[in-house]
């Protein structure tokens, strides 16, 4: 077997690793005035409940549809892992949804902050936030 394959996982690893980096170095950036905060704080527990809503809901459909595919995958040319491999696939999107979710709270009130000092500043935050999501997703998808 060709030992390229153990690559693949590495890259994946090293993707999430770059995003836990850019997370915090987004984390440490200032978060404004008290105001900012507190709304950033109301923005963040609604963005969280409202994934909470959603992700109950979608775990319903997700044990239907993987019940349907496991029973499906006992007829002969199929596997019942592919119920497994839906799962998979379905918590690794959930938690790119959650992982994006945070920092896309965290990141915006930093970015309001960040531009009262320039544009520069406020871009740089701006594009680190939507680079942890990429690089998690990306991450995320290679590893599931």
């Amino acid at each position: 077997m060709n030992n390229l394959i153990y690559a693949v996982p590495v890259a994946g690893l090293i993707g999430l690793a770059f995003s836990v980096l850019r997370y915090r170095s987004i984390a440490s950036e200032d978060p404004g005035t008290e105001v900012m905060k507190m709304l950033a704080a109301r923005i963040r527990a609604g963005a969280m409940a409202f994934l909470r809503a959603e992700y109950s809901v979608m775990l319903g459909f997700i044990l239907v549809v993987a019940g349907l595919m496991y029973l499906s995958g006992l007829s002969e040319g199929s596997h019942p892992l592919i119920a497994v491999a839906f799962v998979i696939g379905a918590l690794f999107s959930g938690l790119a949804g959650f992982f994006g979710m945070r920092v896309a709270t965290l990141a915006n009130v930093r970015t309001a902050a960040a531009a009262r000092r320039g544009l520069a500043p406020a871009l740089l935050i701006a594009f680190g936030g939507g680079s942890v999501m990429g690089l998690t997703v990306v991450g995320l998808g290679i590893l599931g």
